[in-house]
């Protein structure tokens, strides 16, 4: 088998990561989302004797970082000419997984916080 020419593999390349900046934009607005209305319910918890604790503020800057995620990609994806911006893509990404990732957390910490 051949291997495929260098620009043959940066047009596959432009086009994954495309895509992922598609992909990437709609959900984390939607877990934006899901994160005020966790604090919303935190807060609704707060109103009836629960203590929120951490977990209000986790959900707060974990929508921040959503948000910086679903910025990113929409930078990334106005880009008219093929040169996209890539740093803003892996920004895109790292904002994107470092949520993820305190989303979890902060689940842990509301499921500690209810049960309590």
């Amino acid at each position: 088998m051949d291997d495929p020419s260098p620009d043959a593999r940066a047009n596959r390349q432009a086009a994954l990561d495309a895509r992922t900046c598609r992909l990437i934009c709609p959900i984390a607005a939607g877990m934006v989302g899901v994160c005020l209305t966790g604090i919303g319910l935190l807060h609704v918890g707060i109103r009836i004797g629960r203590s929120a604790g951490l977990a209000d503020d986790l959900l707060a800057f974990d929508s921040l970082l959503f948000l910086v995620a679903t910025l990113a990609s929409y930078m990334s994806l106005r880009r008219l000419d093929r040169q996209r911006l890539h740093l803003v893509e892996r920004i895109a990404d790292a904002a994107f997984i470092v949520a993820m990732l305190l989303l979890t957390v902060s689940c842990f910490v509301i499921t500690y916080a209810l049960s309590a």
